[in-house]
């Protein structure tokens, strides 16, 4: 047997270059590169390795310096949403605070299946060296460390103790990467003693190899009863999820709702699934969705959910849905999802569902009656977005109005990223989405401070689209570290800041549950404004910067920030009090039972009503011949 002498630093990186993913004949690298930040726990090892690779030509496996742990991860998970899952980044960071850095992004990339390698240092394998630094001594066991932290927030998770237990390791790791339903984040822990440890390791291991995304088929009877139980419907509604972008299934959605007009309802991952204007699409559904979408939800007798995990937002805590006779047909490649709401589970890949139900369906569609109903709503609604886009307020602009000037200035294939806040709210509601990867809204985990590492990611995945981050100024005081590394990397991004003084989601929250907006607003002990000036922070980054109060100056400066080479940050002042278009969805945030104030009581009053109107969903699909 043939074998190569490395360190395990080293073996890794050689394999880590050498892994192609594969699906439908198409071939890309599984690694775009590695993100790191050094310290102790894994310059020698890791960092060592790297620079080997980065001395050859081309580069082994490229690296790219980041600024803050947990913002690499973001930026994987950005980059991999954006490939849809089909190539990621690899993130190394020491042992120590920079490990337990990583635990916020491993949970988002793992709630939003969305594949990244972390490789965290750790401590001595030996313990020679006795206590050292940054060790956590865990009274339980000497083999515990902060990378445990690590594991409920990976799909995979092992810690090398000797060198020849890597090749298994590696192994596992790519599995759960390239496995579109169990995918997430994969942790690695590394003591700094073995990475830096030679090992014989066989030829074979660093070969170049290809990891297939298989397209799961549906079980033939599955289908069957689908087709059976849609074709004894009168108003049945798709609700997209992210499932149908990421199998790339947007053609095979457009040709079932084409022929059959079952109306297309979207959830933040699955907005895009078809353009805004598309005949069968009837917008966002749930608590931050459409009037369209949510009175046809409402009644609904047959539900077919494609790709959707369906999240409270989704359902509205379970209120959505309330024909007295629904059923749920679940189309998922992840079938603890497909099982949900007592569901006709179909587990498979979303395209091979959607063009297995097109065939069983030939020669039914929904009465014309119908179609055109979903139509008018979603032009009524369509309406509601254009009065949005052009509210005139004064002093300050109403946000929906930035959001309607970026949707203006944009181009089609162009992206917009957000995460948090009450952005993603009137994203999802407002947004007229035209590309299938043009809506980058990360809501699994709905992260404050993931849109600009997240934004760093898709752009790296894509330099050909222009990114429009956008960022509520609490956000943005999370993390904009990024900004630094995206001018690094000759990265250009266009970041629109949104000044409200606050949190204006929470604030909006809060106020609706009788707690009076207590907490959400930056203010001073007095009440007053703090004199922060977030585009200074910005500007000392690296970033050029505009500022504006504004809708006609914010246009200009978009525009001009557009057309520059380099990465803007645009920030509006903004009024937080004018709210957007509403459906009047609800969402189960529970409100205190007791209280001595009257704004508190007559909230718990109002939740008590909403609560009643919960459902379990527990009735199973039955088969209909």
């Amino acid at each position: 047997m043939t074998t190569v002498r490395l360190t395990v630093g080293q073996a890794i990186v050689r394999f880590l270059a050498v892994q192609e993913s594969e699906r439908d004949g198409e071939r890309r690298r599984l690694f775009a590169g590695c993100f790191g930040i050094f310290g102790h726990g894994n310059v020698a090892g890791i960092g060592q390795a790297l620079l080997e690779a980065s001395l050859v030509d081309p580069p082994g496996l490229p690296f790219v310096l980041t600024r803050n742990e947990q913002a690499m991860v973001h930026a994987a998970a950005g980059y991999a949403r954006a490939t849809n899952r089909r190539a990621t980044w690899a993130c190394t960071t020491s042992i120590g605070p920079g490990a337990t850095n990583l635990v916020t992004g491993a949970a988002l990339a793992t709630i939003n299946r969305l594949p990244v390698l972390l490789l965290p240092g750790d401590t001595f394998a030996t313990r020679r060296s006795g206590t050292v630094l940054q060790e956590l001594e865990h009274p339980a066991g000497y083999d515990i460390s902060v990378n445990d932290a690590l594991r409920p927030v990976s799909r995979f998770f092992d810690r090398i103790m000797r060198p020849e237990q890597l090749a298994s390791s590696l192994l596992a790791a790519m599995r759960v990467l390239t496995d579109p339903a169990d995918t997430g984040a994969a942790t690695i822990a590394l003591p700094q003693d073995v990475q830096a440890e030679a090992w014989d390791w066989p030829a074979d291991l660093l070969a170049p190899r290809t990891w297939r995304i298989a397209r799961s088929v549906p079980e033939t009877t599955a289908i069957t009863e689908a087709a059976a139980l849609i074709r004894g419907s009168r108003q049945p509604l798709i609700v997209a999820g992210g499932g149908v972008i990421y199998a790339e299934a947007t053609a095979a959605l457009d040709a079932l709702a084409t022929v059959t007009g079952i109306p297309v309802a979207e959830t933040q991952a699955g907005k895009g699934s078809l353009p805004f204007d598309h005949p069968a699409c009837v917008g966002a559904i749930g608590v931050t969705g459409t009037t369209a979408a949510n009175e046809l939800a409402r009644e609904a007798d047959v539900v077919i959910g494609i790709g959707t995990r369906w999240s409270d937002f989704t359902t509205a805590s379970r209120t959505l849905f309330t024909h007295a006779d629904v059923r749920f047909i679940n189309c998922n490649v992840a079938a603890v999802d497909a099982f949900k709401h007592a569901a006709l589970p179909v587990v498979g890949d979303a395209r091979r569902s959607l063009e297995a139900l097109s065939e069983a369906l030939v020669g039914w569609s929904v009465d014309d009656a119908y179609r055109q109903r979903a139509r008018r709503l979603a032009a009524d609604w369509d309406a509601t977005v254009e009065r949005a886009y052009a509210i005139q307020h004064e002093p300050l602009p109403a946000q929906s109005a930035v959001i309607g000037v970026v949707n203006r200035v944009s181009g089609p294939r162009d992206v917009v990223v957000c995460a948090a806040g009450s952005m993603p709210g009137e994203l999802h509601r407002l947004w007229r989405t035209r590309d299938a990867k043009g809506y980058h809204v990360e809501y699994g985990y709905s992260c404050m401070g993931y849109e600009i590492a997240g934004g760093l990611g898709v752009k790296l995945a894509d330099p050909s689209r222009e990114v429009f981050v956008l960022v509520g100024d609490g956000s943005f005081l999370m993390m904009a570290q990024e900004i630094t590394t995206a001018v690094a990397e000759g990265v250009k991004l266009t970041i629109v800041l949104v000044q409200n003084h606050g949190f204006a989601s929470i604030g909006a929250l809060s106020e609706s549950l009788g707690s009076q907006r207590f907490g959400t607003s930056y203010t001073d002990r007095a009440g007053a404004r703090l004199p922060v000036d977030l585009a200074a922070v910005a500007e000392g980054l690296g970033a050029q910067v505009a500022r504006t109060s504004t809708l006609e100056g914010f246009e200009a400066a978009l525009r001009a920030a557009v057309a520059s080479p380099h990465l803007t940050l645009v920030q509006v002042e903004t009024d937080p009090g004018v709210p957007a278009p509403s459906a009047n969805a609800w969402w189960d945030v529970p409100v205190a039972e007791v209280s001595s104030l009257p704004s508190t009581r007559a909230a718990r009053s109002r939740y008590d009503e909403a609560k009643a109107q919960q459902r379990a969903y527990l009735t199973q699909a039955e088969e209909t011949t």
